[in-house]
């Protein structure tokens, strides 16, 4: 039987970072899900093409909150999880034998009892991101910190977690606090120093190289760490006018960051300088920005936010994000994104996943993912396998939710 978790909400004290093994069960004969063939024109209602003003000069345009294409009106396929079965075995390492030919969309489980065997002590803040480097998982929570943890090799299929340092360090705030200058005003009559984050840390991200790790806070702040030493070497202080949720790295070196303020910024650290600079303003979006994404090549940008809407962004000749169109179909919240090929996912607040396909600047969604009880929170994508034999592609795609469960869709995507 499936044991339901409780959610502690962020009173929970302590709370606990929970590393968990899946188990992974598959039918013997499970349904075959083909995503529908990708039409000859698939259409999106795209704006007229509109160059980013510099930042001294923001956009006025607003972004339509509904779309004129039929497809995207249309009904959609719903693809509900498998059921487990009764005899499911207890947590292990994430396996499952692969099948070209099939997709299905799996479900997983874990059993609760055992997760103290599985876990990472955190502190007393939830955790809002992770990333991994190597030998080490980085950590963002909502006590304002940043935690680094060794990855060892255990016993069996486990891993030991050991922590290694909270950002920032010790040595970093004794440092910058004997220095005056480096003390920055939080509020009326509190200051501390400019490596602090002062509220909750709520994205991480990584350097295309692994060498710095990028950290933004709803304190309005970016901050760029050394991964090396954890040493903060440069802080942007008010870098949206409210709280930044998300944050994405393109291999050109711009850095996205997207604010509830309704906006996505830009960043650039010029040949020869040593800080980053603000060199434009996106501004489409009607709410709150949620969630970032990069297309492969980092040439697109998706940005999910609160009135719903996926925006498509394209670099244009100039090297300016210039507006293609917006994705509509989720009823509320957008809470994140993930890109893997030419696929799009996206997670809701109304606790579907849509999978988005576009070629040529155009865009379908090709289906809707039911079976979360709860918002969509994050997503992840991995290229399952490729069989020359068949004229498609599996995907596997992550899914956690604020129901407690984390399930595993198994994607099978025709070749075009």
């Amino acid at each position: 039987m499936r044991k339901k978790v409780k959610y502690q909400g962020n009173n929970a004290k302590p709370s606990n970072l929970f590393i968990q093994w899946l188990s992974i069960s598959l039918q013997l004969s499970p349904p075959r899900v083909n995503l529908p063939e990708f039409p000859a024109k698939p259409p999106i209602n795209p704006f007229p093409h509109l160059t980013i003003q510099s930042p001294k000069q923001p956009p006025s345009h607003h972004l339509p909150t509904t779309t004129a294409s039929p497809l995207l009106k249309a009904t959609l396929p719903t693809y509900p999880p498998l059921p487990l079965p009764e005899n499911s075995s207890t947590p292990a390492l994430l396996t499952k034998k692969s099948d070209c030919g099939n997709a299905n969309t799996l479900t997983s489980k874990f059993n609760h009892e055992n997760l103290t065997d599985h876990k990472v002590a955190s502190g007393k803040g939830a955790v809002k991101s992770l990333v991994v480097l190597a030998d080490k998982l980085f950590s963002a929570h909502q006590d304002h910190k940043i935690r680094v943890w060794k990855i060892d090799s255990h016993e069996g299929d486990h891993h030991k977690f050991t922590h290694v340092a909270t950002l920032p360090t010790l040595s970093d705030r004794a440092l910058k606090f004997l220095i005056p200058k480096n003390h920055v005003q939080i509020r009326r009559h509190k200051k501390c120093t400019w490596v602090h984050h002062v509220d909750t840390v709520s994205a991480l991200a990584l350097s295309q190289d692994n060498s710095l790790l990028y950290s933004v806070s709803w304190d309005r702040t970016l901050k760029i760490w050394q991964t090396t030493d954890f040493k903060c070497l440069e802080s942007i202080q008010n870098a949206h006018k409210d709280a930044i949720n998300a944050v994405a790295l393109s291999n050109d070196g711009h850095i996205y960051t997207g604010s509830a303020d309704k906006t996505i910024k830009v960043w650039r650290k010029s040949s020869g300088e040593t800080k980053h600079t603000l060199v434009a303003t996106l501004d489409k979006h009607n709410s709150g920005v949620n969630a970032l994404a990069l297309g492969t090549d980092g040439s697109v940008l998706y940005s999910g936010a609160r009135d719903r809407s996926i925006v498509v962004w394209e670099k244009n000749s100039a090297g300016n994000m210039v507006v293609m169109g917006a994705l509509c179909g989720h009823t509320k919240s957008i809470l994140c994104l993930t890109v893997v090929s030419d696929m799009v996912c996206s997670g809701s607040a109304d606790q579907t996943v849509r999978i988005w396909r576009g070629v040529d600047r155009c865009y379908s969604c090709l289906a809707v993912l039911v079976g979360h009880k709860g918002p969509v929170k994050c997503l992840a994508a991995a290229r399952d396998c490729y069989d020359p034999s068949v004229d498609a592609s599996s995907y596997l795609l992550y899914s956690g939710s604020l129901d407690c469960d984390i399930k595993v869709w198994q994607i099978f995507l025709p070749l075009l």
